[in-house]
């Protein structure tokens, strides 16, 4: 079911029995929190580092420093980092940042211990920018073991381009790739292979800016937060069973409304976002998509999707069995830039503007 938040509501809930902890500070315009699958947490800070916390502390040097290749400010920077299954054995991890020439890329290097050399980089996919904003930025390795990769629609406003609806490019899509060997390679099964003019590396497409997106740890279902326009923000399911090939609608929709024609839109064969609420009042207006809770620290919001705006500050909750109502978790007072989980499904925040990093907890 859908959920269409009216823009007058107010979303009504119970004292929060949650807060946020502090774990970390310091951080300079911090994007993205990342786990190797031990008990380190990586920090992406947007001008081109990534932080390590090691036994809580955050180590001396960073785990990675390319702040010379990185152009940053606004929607650019180095944006995204995750680390593969095999990671402890092979050392490898992947980037997602903007180059010196304003274009995406999707790059793998390899770590010793708690520091990796920039020299290691292997540039895996390069795409050209046409604007400044919307570059999209997540990476996340699927329950299928393949990287997937988030590229916002080009940017400027309302999709100029149709890129969100056009097969023959990145932009605007979500992509399935097997980095296993030395370069990537296609999965067979990805939904366009075999189809003429088509990019075969696409698993989704209809998005603006896929901004952040996650995987269910217990159930493999994904959640895909877009960025809206200028009235509505979206959360984006696919089950875990998926073969891929949805269509969210961008431009199209914005989420549920009609974008292009602003009305009677033709809506055949599209997917509608699961939670939208609108731009103003209480809400705000840019989702920053989070997790399905799974962390031992707050027990009861177990099986619920968080997520936050970065204009408002405000952290809500979603559950199917709610028909995915949003119910107001925290007002936080800072800019959620991202949300990031640790190897054990703690559930981490982080605020952009100032720095710090928090990990959301039950009151005590």
């Amino acid at each position: 079911m859908s959920v269409m938040v009216a823009g007058s509501f107010l979303v009504a809930c119970s004292a929060s029995a949650q807060r946020l902890e502090p774990v970390a500070s310091g951080f300079r315009s911090p994007v993205a929190i990342a786990n190797a699958g031990d008990e380190r947490l990586f920090v992406v800070e947007q001008r081109g580092r990534v932080q390590v916390l090691v036994n809580g502390e955050v180590a001396a040097d960073p785990f990675l420093n390319i702040q010379d290749r990185v152009t940053s400010g606004g929607e650019q920077g180095l944006l995204g980092l995750a680390f593969p299954p095999d990671h402890a054995a092979t050392g490898r991890f992947y980037v997602y940042y903007t180059d010196s020439n304003g274009n995406t890329v999707v790059s793998r290097f390899t770590a010793s211990g708690n520091s990796a050399d920039p020299a290691t980089e292997q540039i895996l996919l390069t795409q050209e920018q046409p604007y400044r904003n919307h570059n999209g930025g997540q990476l996340a390795f699927g329950p299928d073991g393949y990287l997937y990769v988030g590229l916002g629609d080009g940017g400027n406003g309302g999709d100029p381009h149709g890129y969100g609806q056009d097969l023959s490019t990145f932009l605007g899509k979500l992509l399935r790739i097997d980095v296993s060997g030395d370069m990537y390679t296609v999965p067979g099964s990805n939904p366009f292979v075999g189809q003429g003019g088509v990019r075969h590396e696409i698993w989704a497409y209809g998005l603006r800016n896929p901004w952040r997106f996650s995987f269910d740890s217990a159930t493999g279902d994904l959640y895909i937060a877009d960025v809206g326009q200028n009235a509505w923000e979206e959360v984006n399911l696919q089950p875990a069973a998926s073969p891929g090939g949805e269509n969210y609608g961008w431009k199209v929709m914005e989420a549920n409304a009609c974008f292009e024609p602003r009305q009677n839109c033709d809506t055949s064969g599209l997917v509608a976002p699961v939670i939208a609420y609108p731009h103003g009042g209480e809400w705000g207006s840019s989702i920053s998509g989070g997790y399905v809770y799974r962390g031992p620290s707050a027990p009861g919001l177990v099986g619920a999707y968080v997520f936050a705006d970065y204009v408002s500050g405000r952290i809500w909750t979603a559950r199917a069995d709610a028909d995915w109502e949003p119910e107001l978790l925290l007002e936080s007072g800072f800019r959620i830039s991202t949300f990031g989980v640790g190897a054990n499904d703690e559930l981490y925040v982080a605020d952009h503007q100032g720095g710090v990093i928090y990990r959301l907890v039950d009151l005590p």
